[in-house]
């Protein structure tokens, strides 16, 4: 099997089915990727443009890296950058889905989720926005920290700096204490 970097280079020289392929392995992880920062719907469109972007600029990949998936990245932050400046400034609402449970009540789970959910972000927020990206593309996208400094154009070293701040900020945070607090019945 080819590596990323040999397929981005046939694709160089003529060969559009290799970048289709390279493509092809990286479009679940950066599409959920996207659908995680904007919403399944918005994803869709900045996806395509990510593979636009990453077509157009496939030249100034560097070869030492045989997996692209850190690149990539990198090119889809830079589309939600610029689907975020071009934004408008409202905030989309998620649609709750209604239906009959069988007697079920599910809002008080639905509830607690709500609940934990607005906590964590509150406590997300609060980071720096390269601490939230490093953190992110760490735990979520699991990359390791060095990929997560290429995807950030930032040494390995601040990378690791900027996810330990994260830690330690996330770890004494009111909300996150909250969360971590054992009920007492």
């Amino acid at each position: 099997m080819s590596s990323d970097a040999e397929l981005i280079g046939r694709s160089l020289r003529g060969d559009t089915n290799a970048f289709v392929e390279m493509i092809s392995r990286h479009e679940t992880a950066i599409g959920n990727y996207l659908a995680r920062r904007v919403g399944r719907q918005v994803a869709e469109d900045v996806l395509g443009d990510v593979w636009v972007a990453a077509y157009e600029s496939r030249a100034s990949y560097d070869t030492s890296h045989p997996e692209a998936r850190p690149w990539l990245y990198g090119v889809a932050l830079n589309r939600l950058r610029r689907y975020w400046r071009s934004a408008p400034a409202e905030v989309a609402a998620s649609d709750i889905a209604h239906g009959d449970a069988g007697g079920w009540d599910p809002w008080p789970a639905v509830e607690t989720r709500v609940d934990t959910q607005a906590l964590l972000r509150t406590a997300l927020a609060r980071l720096k926005s390269d601490e939230r990206e490093v953190l992110g593309l760490v735990a979520w996208e699991d990359l390791t920290v060095a990929e997560a400094g290429r995807v950030l154009e930032i040494p390995a070293g601040t990378a690791r700096r900027l996810l330990h701040q994260a830690r330690v900020a996330l770890r004494d945070s009111p909300e996150v204490i909250a969360l971590l607090q054992v009920p007492t019945t």
